[in-house]
């Protein structure tokens, strides 16, 4: 459910009209809704009630400080993958004690700041971090709390693209090798062992991968049990999909049934990392169509819509060929018109829609691209120049802009002659 919905033949996002919005801010913009990021984030939350958790929101798939301190006052934490994603959620007031940090690639710096804010743990990737991690806490007179991102080789059934969990993709240590780091760690002076992580992909719409990679993983618990390592936490990642255009994914409730009745055995406090499935269908792409056109001459007539938000805006669409819902913000009715909906920028591959039906619309009109609240705005560029858009909330009957749009000197701003 989300609260984007027309009223009187106009979208509206909660009380506000969108066309209001566009007046005041210009476009492109991504626009969210507060009570939907309010709502998906405690449906998800409170699916978990019966057990010990911690819901760490995946600022890589929206990272407005807004939007994160939203859900740190809701009692939600962070996984992060970089220090600027650490840095973005301490200055959300984040707890420290409810931030994990994933990633592959964890720089001595980054490592080092991590340290200093006490976050809750490190999900570790490799032996080679594991060793780094020691020798940057020995050098502050800290010890490092770790989990091992484990890779139990579980097909999630997704875009190639953003599956992790496979033995070919280059995230966590195999199963079959993680048992030797953890007793390498077990020995280092400087590293307490607390947790063990597993992520799979993102965008699942099947609850059968989820059982399948939590099954091997609590055999992999046993195991370090009978070693004499206690493991406090167990990260089972995100991943849980979206509705964009037929998928029928599991909802918070169903998955996390599944989940519990699966961890009965276990004492353990589980972390979920959520990030699509919060803030996915919270927040669209608004943009103005600058032109309609026709290419003649081929086999048949190719219809044009070309709009002012581009592939640097949302990367979606050209980069996994995603799909995304497109709406006229005004209602319409008709006959419906086979368009490609495309940007400006000068490459073929900068496109929203292809080959999409879609009713008659006209120059200096607008259109809503719909679920675009995760890795929409995160994933954008300035690619040709192109300033970066506007954020705004929408709470109720108000709005607010969350980040201003750039200007050309922002685009210049650490450039020298």
């Amino acid at each position: 459910m989300n609260h984007f919905k027309y009223k009187n033949g106009e979208l509206s996002c909660e009380d506000v009209p969108v066309s209001r919005i566009a007046a005041e801010v210009g476009t492109p913009f991504y626009l969210y809704s507060s009570a939907t990021l309010n709502r998906h984030f405690q449906a998800f939350d409170g699916a978990f009630d019966d057990i010990a958790h911690i819901t760490c929101f995946a600022v890589k798939s929206c990272s407005n400080v807004a939007i994160l301190n939203g859900f740190g006052k809701m009692g939600g934490g962070a996984d992060i993958v970089s220090g600027g994603e650490l840095f973005r959620a301490l200055h959300s007031k984040i707890d420290p004690k409810k931030i994990i940090y994933s990633g592959v690639g964890k720089s001595e710096l980054e490592i080092e700041e991590a340290l200093r804010a006490e976050i809750l743990m490190f999900n570790v990737e490799s032996p080679q971090e594991l060793d780094r991690i020691q020798n940057v806490a020995e050098r502050l007179g800290v010890r490092a709390p770790v989990a091992f991102r484990i890779n139990p080789d579980v097909d999630p059934q997704t875009h190639a693209y953003i599956s992790t969990g496979l033995a070919k993709n280059k995230f966590g240590v195999p199963v079959k090798e993680a048992l030797v780091e953890y007793l390498r760690a077990q020995d280092m002076a400087n590293i307490d062992i607390i947790g063990v992580s597993c992520h799979i992909g993102s965008q699942l719409t099947k609850i059968s991968p989820f059982i399948e990679a939590l099954h091997k993983v609590k055999l992999f618990i046993q195991q370090l049990e009978q070693k004499g390592i206690v493991i406090k936490y167990l990260d089972l990642g995100g991943g849980l999909g979206i509705n964009y255009n037929d998928e029928e994914p599991p909802l918070p409730h169903e998955y996390a049934r599944a989940v519990i009745d699966e961890l009965t055995s276990l004492d353990i406090t589980l972390i979920l990392e959520p990030g699509r499935v919060i803030v996915g269908n919270a927040g669209i792409l608004v943009t103005e169509i600058q032109y309609t056109k026709v290419n003649t001459g081929g086999e048949t007539d190719k219809h044009f819509v070309i709009v002012d938000a581009a592939m640097n805006d949302l990367s979606r669409p050209s980069l996994y060929d995603a799909f995304h819902s497109i709406k006229p913000v005004l209602e319409k009715s008709g006959t419906p018109l086979l368009v490609d909906i495309v940007g400006p920028i000068c490459e073929t591959g900068d496109f929203m829609a292809r080959d999409r039906l879609l009713e008659e619309v006209k120059q200096g009109e607008l259109l809503a691209i719909m679920s675009s609240g995760a890795y929409g705005f995160s994933m954008s560029s300035n690619y040709n120049s192109r300033p970066r858009v506007a954020e705004v909330l929408v709470e109720g009957s108000g709005f607010r802009v969350i980040r201003e749009r750039e200007n050309y000197e922002d685009l210049i701003r650490h450039e020298n002659i």
